[in-house]
């Protein structure tokens, strides 16, 4: 016999995971600790990979394998597929490495016929049981393998019942179940053209055959993309032989967590339900009791079950979720799992552990999903109001948090209507740079237009505010202030909620719940992530306001600080404008100086904020023409304003227009043809950071300049010159010894390639991944998420690249760039600032290859935090301190 595809759960082990499934791994290792698991056998993750290689086809030694298997479970039970006398049923079940939505549900009661039935009903005395079985059956066979509609069985029993005039399926006698499977299998024939399958061994191998399709369904895929789960993973299917919890009161089944998945509270949590099968507790047809009632309907099942539950808690060292079935008096285990859990419930189960002596501080670090910690920083939906609320459209999830508001169209009405005490939510077909005072005032902001690193999610990111971006289902008309989604308006002042962390979209009001990292249990688990991370956490920040709620998160320093942000207010953009249209550098002199005092004071505010610690400022980075309006009656009023005409206005605009803006005149481009906007902004930083050190004698000041976008040395060289004759004329007039630093960002192709060149002018280097994956790439990320759906769907690409650092690409420039800076410049500075810098497996890259610091949004510093911790403990660097 060749590869072998099939294990019995005794062949198996809990760190089998990656060939028998999460589920599979664990009830061979229940089986093993001699735990009540009814028998069965795993069909492997290889036969998933294997039935795709052979175009969706199971093969011939794969069959063989597993009707040998089935034998060898008849002779485990006693029991005979396809038998009459003393039939042996089973469950059907998926089961990948990782659990996830959008896979095959569960088929149970598998292997009954028309003369099976009859058999099993003399066998077990008990004929209302074996037909109620029978008509589960091929419910559930119909709907999970063969996709008729759930719904339609519902309207078959519903009719039964008002036939019967009775409200309750247990009402329905022996007979009315019988006449059920003849209705069912008729309908199964009108829609499905023949009989239903009456071969057990057939029943099987279709089963099988839908747990293997179902890997590749749009739920399944989506759901990877968004958690990088790969798509050659493939899922593994578990056979059991079947127990009943619906042949009578003293049978039942239940679902139970070791510890409350909600608060993390230390104590049986779960439901069960008497004279049910499983489908019966999840679908909700029935309410359950909760598992405390079991000690007074069943106390010797009860301590058996408390027991069981202890000694996997012991065992797996984390909170377990079981899932368990009663038949007649007797406890058996179906499956146990770690549990999934809400984040509050995640730290105080890990820091519990570690108290109870269960754990040590670096496995509890490694226990809580760095993203999960963004449902404590950002407001949460009621989960009562959430379930009650309707999905009417879904775009991508942004930003994190729940947001409730009345709908506005523009920036300027979300700062009246929040003038008022409204809260709004501002829906935009994208939004630009002179949204920002709109976006700061909106409780959250949805788009019809732009992926995850589009202005929208980058500013809310930053800013801790929701954002749905992307929804392109949404269509927006401006001019009657409405907008139409799934065949509805929303007017001016209605209400809709947003739910950033899934990307769903409410047509109404629904409760929202305040952010509460709190618990003495956030701030222990993440003083052991500091204790063993070896990367620094820098923010992104242009205001100190957002420099503040960094430092609160824990943040180091600040790692960008994007000066064109601060242009956009009232007095400055006017100066701006002066200093784009000004004919010769005299006037664009006079424009700049009058820029300067207000970029000092920003400087000065940013660095009191930091108190000390570094603060990177990248200078001007976007194309001129984003400074200026484009709408025909804001040319007018701003030719007023500045005292020219219209047409020199719109002559200025036409001369700056750009075919490819992002590829054109920007970043240090700008200081190249205008060295005194680099003189400008050099004063103001310099002059900030002697004033605060003036102030501050106990602090270190040591000015961080990055000059953008740069790909030659001599490039930098230039821009640099420019920098170090202003700050040293300054610092030398000031009296004060002031040390800087000039550094440069690493975001086009080339810096990275010609690194070691440009180490030699450059005090520092700082990834900006944004731009770096756009250029590598040759996407524009605007226009990117436009096509990408077609990739995704064709297995081009599994992930974002924005979302999710390229490592194979993009990441091979990085290491090369700190690779070539290092041997220039062996003390070079390295760190991250694109939005990468947030997301944990971008995180465990830049440790692994060796930066100093990553930086990313405030709200996202204590994901990096942790995210750096785990990847320190996973990837133990040669012994370096931080």
């Amino acid at each position: 016999m060749g590869h072998k595809y099939v294990y019995r759960f005794s062949e198996g082990r809990a760190d089998m995971r990656e060939l028998l499934g999460g589920k599979g791994a664990n009830l061979a290792e229940m089986t093993n600790l001699g735990m009540p698991v009814p028998p069965g056998f795993t069909i492997s993750t290889e036969a998933c990979t294997q039935y795709y290689n052979d175009n969706r086809t199971i093969n011939a030694d794969i069959q063989a394998q597993i009707l040998e298997y089935l034998a060898d479970l008849e002779q485990q039970t006693g029991k005979k597929f396809g038998d009459s006398a003393n039939p042996l049923l089973v469950s059907v079940r998926s089961g990948a490495r990782a659990s996830m939505p959008g896979m095959m549900d569960t088929i149970l009661n598998l292997g009954l016929n028309d003369t099976v039935v009859e058999g099993f009903a003399a066998f077990t005395n008990n004929p209302r049981f074996a037909y109620d079985s029978y008509r589960r059956f091929i419910q559930m066979f119909s709907d999970v393998v063969m996709e008729l509609s759930k719904k339609r069985f519902e309207e078959i029993i519903d009719a039964k019942k008002a036939e019967k005039g009775v409200k309750l399926d247990t009402e329905l006698d022996t007979d009315d179940l019988k006449d059920l499977v003849v209705r069912f299998k008729k309908f199964y024939k009108d829609e499905k053209g023949v009989d239903f399958p009456s071969d057990p061994k057939e029943q099987l191998m279709e089963a099988v055959r839908a747990v293997f399709r179902s890997w590749d369904n749009p739920r399944a895929n989506v759901y990877r993309r968004m958690n990088e789960i790969p798509y050659d993973w493939g899922t593994a299917v578990n056979v059991q032989s079947m127990v009943f919890g619906n042949s009578g009161n003293t049978s039942g089944t239940g679902v139970a967590f070791t510890r409350n998945p909600a608060t993390g509270e230390k104590a049986l949590f779960g439901e069960y339900l008497i004279n049910a099968q499983g489908e019966d507790v999840v679908a909700g047809v029935r309410t359950p009791s909760p598992i405390s009632k079991l000690k007074d309907d069943m106390p010797e099942v009860y301590q058996q079950f408390a027991d069981v539950a202890n000694r996997l808690e012991q065992h797996y060292k984390d909170m377990q979720d079981m899932e368990f079935t009663i038949e007649n008096g007797k406890l058996f285990m179906l499956q146990t799992r770690n549990g999934k859990r809400t984040a509050a419930a995640a730290l105080k189960v890990a820091v519990d552990l570690v108290d109870e002596g269960m754990i040590d501080e670096k496995e509890a670090v490694c226990r809580v999903e760095p993203k999960q910690l963004d449902s404590l920083l950002h407001p949460q939906f009621d989960a009562d109001a959430l379930k009650k609320a309707t999905v009417v459209g879904k775009g991508l999830a942004a930003s994190p948090g729940a947001a409730c508001g009345k709908v506005v169209f523009t920036a300027e009405e979300a700062k009246e209507w929040h003038a008022r005490g409204e809260k709004v939510v501002l829906v935009r077909l994208e939004t630009s740079p002179e949204d920002i005072e709109g976006m700061q005032v909106a409780q959250g902001i949805l788009t019809v237009r732009g992926g995850m690193t589009s202005h929208a999610a980058v500013v809310a990111r930053g800013m801790g505010t929701c954002c749905v971006s992307g929804c392109g289902d949404i269509v927006v008309d401006y001019a009657n202030k409405k907008f139409t989604l799934a065949g509805k308006d929303y007017h001016e002042g209605d209400f809709i909620s947003l739910d950033g962390s899934t990307g769903n979209i409410y047509g109404e009001a629904v409760a929202t719940v305040p952010a509460d990292p709190g618990s003495g249990y956030f701030g222990r688990l993440m003083g052991w992530a500091d204790k063993y991370r070896q990367l620094q956490v820098y923010t992104n920040a242009d205001t100190p306001r957002d420099a503040a709620q960094a430092r609160s998160f824990g943040a180091e320093g600040i790692g960008l600080c994007r000066t064109e942000h601060m242009f956009f207010e009232g007095d400055r953009i006017k100066a701006v404008r002066e200093m784009i249209v000004a004919e010769n550098v005299e006037d664009r002199k006079k424009a700049l100086a009058k820029i300067m005092p207000y970029q000092q004071g920003d400087f000065e505010g940013l660095y009191e904020a930091m108190e000390g610690c570094p603060v990177v400022i990248r200078f001007l980075d976007p194309p001129l023409h984003e400074f200026l309006p484009t709408k025909e009656e804001d040319i007018k009023e701003i030719a007023d304003e500045m005292g020219i005409t219209v047409e020199k206005l719109k002559n200025v605009i036409a001369g700056l227009h750009e075919f490819n803006p992002m590829m054109g005149h920007r970043g240090c481009r700008l200081s190249v043809s205008y060295p005194e906007i680099a003189e400008m902004q050099t004063t103001a930083v310099i002059n900030a950071a002697i004033n605060v050190q003036k102030k501050h004698s106990d602090w270190n000041m040591v000015p961080e300049i990055m000059i953008p976008l740069v790909g030659e040395v001599k490039e930098l060289k230039y821009v640099k010159d420019v920098v170090v004759a202003t700050a040293d004329k300054l610092i030398k007039d000031s009296g004060i010894n002031l040390k800087y630093e000039v550094g440069t960002m690493i975001e086009i192709p080339r810096a990275a390639l010609t690194a070691d060149e440009i180490a030699t002018e450059a005090d520092f280097f700082s990834f900006g991944t944004n731009d770096l994956t756009q250029m590598t790439f040759g996407f524009s990320r605007d226009d990117a998420s436009k096509f990408l759906g077609y990739y995704y769907d064709n297995k081009i690409y599994e992930s974002d690249p924005f979302a999710h650092l390229d490592q194979n690409g993009v990441g091979k420039l990085v290491a090369m760039a700190v690779e070539l800076g290092k041997k220039t410049r062996p003390a070079i500075h390295l760190g991250i600032c694109g939005e990468h810098g947030g997301d944990p497996t971008s995180v465990e890259f830049c440790h692994k290859v060796g930066l100093n610091y990553v930086s990313c949004s405030p709200f996202r510093v204590p994901i990096a935090r942790l995210a750096a911790a785990q990847a320190a403990i996973n990837n133990p660097r040669a012994t370096e301190s931080k």
